[in-house]
């Protein structure tokens, strides 16, 4: 299980890298439009990866199988909800990276930050729904492999995203 992290971790870093330069000389040419393209992209591949990821990683009886992942889709379901919320602040940004005023930016950074709120509450909401399925020490692994995926695709959006225009 460390291996395939380890690898999946790896190729995706380098791909993000790569994607990243790629990502900011777009951004600068089309005013963000190959950045939101990127970025879909990247969040459909991911999407349709991570329960398969999670799926090898957290070892299910039939039994546990048949409880957890409908418990598992609800939270998926919600989590994507966030996630469609981040991704249209994104959109957002990309649009106006270069016009944004100090209004906007602030308006933008404290709905991310409301967002990051409401996806931990989320989190809390399930943790009591995947201990009610399966054990303690499975339920710790599902929210671990769960947290590395987010981070994941955190990292991959955050690497495609250029930052700030700086005032001159």
């Amino acid at each position: 299980m460390k291996k395939f992290f380890l690898s999946f971790f790896v190729l995706a870093l380098a791909l993000a890298a790569t994607n990243s330069v790629q990502a900011q000389t777009a951004t600068e040419t089309a005013n963000g439009v190959n950045v939101e393209t990127d970025i879909a992209l990247l969040r459909r591949d991911l999407r349709a990866d991570k329960k398969k990821l999670i799926a090898l990683n957290l070892p299910l009886t039939e039994t546990e199988a048949t409880k957890f992942w409908p418990v598992y889709d609800q939270y998926a379901a919600d989590m994507t909800k966030h996630n469609d919320e981040f991704y249209l602040l994104i959109k957002d940004y990309t649009q106006k990276q270069k016009t944004i005023t100090d209004a906007e930016a602030t308006a933008m950074i404290a709905k991310w930050a409301d967002l990051q709120v409401r996806t931990a509450q989320t989190k809390q909401k399930y943790l009591p729904l995947v201990e009610k399925v399966l054990s303690g020490r499975k339920t710790a692994l599902f929210f671990q492999i769960d947290r590395r995926l987010y981070a994941l695709m955190d990292l991959q959006t955050s690497m495609q995203l250029p930052l700030m225009i700086q005032e001159k």
